[in-house]
């Protein structure tokens, strides 16, 4: 799924007569996508919310951890 995503993006933006001319735009394009997807599109399978507002609630209402006491190794 993941490589017929990048052909879309590859056919539609890199093209020599493409919007597209330097590398400095296809990063900038890039960033702005990547920013887009992972943040503000709605995202069906989690109840048409943006990525970021699920996490968001997800993290939210989770029980609170408990802090190793001193001199206790720590997983993260």
């Amino acid at each position: 799924m993941a490589e017929s995503l990048i052909g879309l993006y590859k056919s539609e933006c890199v093209r020599r007569d493409g919007p597209l001319r330097t590398v400095d735009d296809l990063e900038l394009v890039t960033a702005s996508w990547v920013h887009w997807f992972n943040t503000r599109r709605l995202h069906s399978m989690i109840g048409n919310i943006p990525p970021v507002e699920y996490e968001h609630n997800y993290y939210a209402h989770q029980p609170a951890r408990e802090e190793p006491s001193s001199g206790e190794p720590s997983l993260h």
